[in-house]
């Protein structure tokens, strides 16, 4: 697998970490293992793709605590936690920060590797989602400020007179600032233009 695919895996149990990483291997899940959440983060790269398999209970920072700290940094990782203490309340915050899924140990194999699956899908569609938008801001950055204004109106809908009486030009204006912005975007029909600035904008 590649670099996209790649689990890390923070536990401070030495025996779940070798463990879920042979496992993980014997699935064919390239893996990575940390000791500690502070050793995870003194690594840890922006660039790194994949997902993070993050007990929840650990000396030191925990892994709720690395959570915050992942999303303070602008963190991209999509996270399942795993605990040996089943606690609801601790379930449901990693939950509502983000988490992926929160699973029990002992760990049900099938559940695991689901659960990784459903992260590595996760972060592909983040990853093409930030593609997105990276592109739609580029697109965006060349249009003048004129070719904006027509685009704005355009996506909320406006026909061509609606626009001309807004801005205080001429319908056929309208039209020539029509033509530029689609070739600018990289469109050629005005539901195409549309759906992609909505698309990207979600």
């Amino acid at each position: 697998m590649d670099d996209n695919s790649l689990v890390y895996i923070v536990d401070d149990d030495a025996a779940v970490r070798d463990s879920l990483s042979l496992l993980l291997r014997l699935k064919g899940y390239a893996n990575r293992t940390f000791a500690s959440a502070e050793e995870f983060l003194a690594q840890a790269r922006p660039d790194w793709r994949g997902c993070l398999l993050l007990d929840i209970g650990m000396a030191g920072m925990d892994g709720l605590a690395l959570q915050r700290e992942l999303a303070n940094q602008g963190g991209t990782l999509p996270i399942i936690f795993i605990t040996a203490h089943g606690d609801a309340a601790k379930a449901r915050a990693a939950l509502k920060a983000g988490a992926v899924d929160f699973l029990e140990k002992p760990l049900d194999n099938e559940a695991l590797i689901s659960a990784i699956d459903e992260a590595l899908d996760h972060a592909a569609r983040e990853r093409q989602a930030s593609a997105a938008r990276d592109g739609l801001a580029a697109r965006l950055a060349r249009l003048t400020g004129r070719e904006r204004q027509v685009l704005d109106l355009v996506v909320e809908g406006r026909h061509n007179r609606e626009i001309a009486v807004q801005l205080e030009i001429s319908p056929r204006t309208v039209e020539v600032y029509k033509a530029r912005m689609m070739e600018k975007m990289q469109v050629r029909t005005l539901p195409d233009l549309i759906r992609s600035v909505l698309s990207a904008e979600k």
